[in-house]
């Protein structure tokens, strides 16, 4: 009841059209490629022994491979191990939970939008536009943490500000900062004082709320409690691994040689950012020039703090960008609201350009340009023809073709029809078997895992003649592939009997031990043991 009332029926309807959008586009085909070699692999192996451990310390104290996993607090494992307890275990169920979750945040961050700004066309351009970004959808959609911390961040900033008008709402800050907290560590305490800095420029008396602090504090308890029952648990070893390397090491080293330079991330926006970087730097300029308002300073503390954060430190991956892309949404979102008012002025309560910018046309025509040369790759006159792909490409090509001709004639249809083009452009790349192109960088792992489920007895340990173990592969084996170069194995093929390898050439094999069996092939590889058929 407080909610409905709190919250204008217009805006729940919005709310629910856009979490139905989202649920539509992040839950499409889960499971129609497999999962990615390290972080999904190894999250659904958590979840599944968590699911099959059969006592309450499987949930407290989760383990990889029958040894402690300590890497990251395991709340979103512990979701996807209730999914695989009520679905089976299955790719799909897997990125299930992560998938619902981020696709939460759409919705969330138009109800973030509404409390920011004006009038409901940024927010509900802003929600549009993160919804139809492709790196948050493709990243979304895995079994990984950073669609779930993002989720909780726009919740908290959310309550944050809806706390001005109702005090009360802060203690729901300190749930949001648990949540993030229990899913990816010390995260949770940037974006929190992300969130407090910015407070502390736009509206300080908010920082003496009993509520705020009674919330922080309620929400520290489960965090410490979880920490210190692993400390308990496992003594020095907790702390050296969870709190030395898996966080605080990873703010001034390179951990497992994860390092780029200090614009990583700025390349990461060039590659994957398209189109909506097109009006980013317009939203920027018109952020910084509003930046006396409350929705200027939210996205100012919010774009330079967090890129700043993640630029200093020393590991870098790709996904550690991805609480960035609301905030980016929002400020193109902001772009777009100026060119949609851009025959109003100043008024107070919105901005308005005066006329579209030239360089959108250009750059909206250069997009469709290379939507085409993707058209013609995937054809089957092309390097991989697919049919999906070229329905990808195609709505690329036609959407950015007209956004670009409308936005040359200062018509602001372009905008929605980038939205909804967009949208359906995804939707087409999600139900083909490109959207994780990172399965194309190593072997498929389902022929492999088919074979050696068939050909090898569960409780026989196998060897991989490979230069890294591959978690997804371990996955769907469910057994433990141990990775070795070829010459390190030469040895034990001799000694240890029965021993079973994966390799693809057995000729060294071969000579090396009196008996040899090829069990089968698949692919490339070739399954055999040193024992009689």
């Amino acid at each position: 009841m407080i909610f409905q009332r709190t919250i204008p029926r217009s805006d729940l309807l919005c709310f629910a059209l856009l979490w139905l959008a989202a649920l539509g586009l992040f839950g499409l085909d889960l499971g129609g490629v497999p999962l990615r070699d390290w972080d999904e692999g190894t999250v659904a192996q958590v979840a599944r022994e968590i699911s099959q451990g059969g006592t309450w310390t499987a949930w407290l104290h989760p383990q990889l491979w029958g040894a402690p996993y300590l890497n990251k607090p395991p709340l979103l494992h512990s979701l996807i191990a209730a999914a695989f307890q009520n679905f089976g275990i299955h790719t799909w169920v897997a990125r299930l939970p992560g998938a619902v979750l981020t696709a939460t945040s759409v919705p969330l961050l138009y109800l973030l939008g509404r409390e920011i700004f004006p009038t409901r066309t940024y927010a509900g351009l802003g929600a549009g536009i993160y919804l139809t970004c492709l790196p948050v959808v493709r990243h979304g959609r895995l079994a990984m943490l950073d669609g779930a911390v993002t989720s909780f961040f726009i919740a908290l900033l959310w309550l944050l500000l809806r706390s001005r008008r109702h005090p009360v709402d802060a203690l729901g800050v300190g749930i949001c900062f648990a949540l993030m907290c229990l899913t990816k560590g010390i995260l949770g305490i940037l974006l929190l004082a992300i969130a407090l800095l910015f407070l502390l420029w736009d509206t300080p008396k908010v920082l003496r709320s009993p509520y705020l602090w009674a919330g922080l504090a309620l929400g520290s308890l489960p965090v410490i409690g979880w920490y210190f029952l692993q400390w308990q648990y496992y003594g020095q070893q907790f702390l050296d691994v969870t709190l030395l390397n898996q966080n605080f090491e990873r703010v001034w080293n390179a951990v497992d040689n994860h390092q780029g330079p200090f614009w990583y991330y700025l390349l990461e926006l060039l590659k994957y950012g398209w189109p909506w970087l097109i009006f980013w730097p317009t939203g920027l300029w018109l952020t910084w020039q509003s930046r006396h308002q409350t929705w200027g300073k939210l996205l100012l503390v919010w774009t330079v703090g967090y890129l700043l954060a993640i630029s200093l430190m020393g590991t870098k991956l790709p996904w550690y960008i991805f609480p960035l892309y609301p905030a980016i949404a929002l400020t193109v979102g902001v772009a777009l609201t100026a060119a949609w008012h851009r025959y109003q002025h100043w008024n107070g309560r919105s901005l308005a350009l005066k006329q579209i910018p030239p360089v959108w046309f250009w750059l909206l025509a250069l997009f469709s340009l290379v939507g085409m040369a993707g058209v013609v790759y995937v054809s089957p006159w092309g390097g991989e023809p697919s049919i999906a792909l070229a329905l990808t490409f195609g709505t690329v090509a036609i959407t950015s073709g007209l956004a670009a001709l409308f936005s040359s004639r200062q018509q602001t249809r372009f905008i929605p029809i980038l939205v909804v083009g967009l949208y359906l452009a995804l939707g087409s790349l999600m139900i083909s078997d490109h959207w994780l192109w990172e399965l194309g960088e190593s072997f498929p792992v389902l022929p492999i895992a088919s074979l050696v489920n068939e050909q090898v007895p569960p409780e026989q340990p196998i060897y991989m003649a490979y230069g890294y173990e591959r978690p997804s592969l371990n996955f769907y084996c469910d057994r433990r592939i141990i990775a070795l170069p070829a010459a390190e194995l030469v040895a034990p093929w001799q000694t240890v009997k029965p021993l079973y390898l994966l390799v693809q050439d057995p000729t060294p094999f071969q000579t090396a031990a009196a008996q040899f069996t090829e069990h089968a092939q698949a692919d490339e590889w070739h399954l055999i043991s040193n024992q009689a058929s």
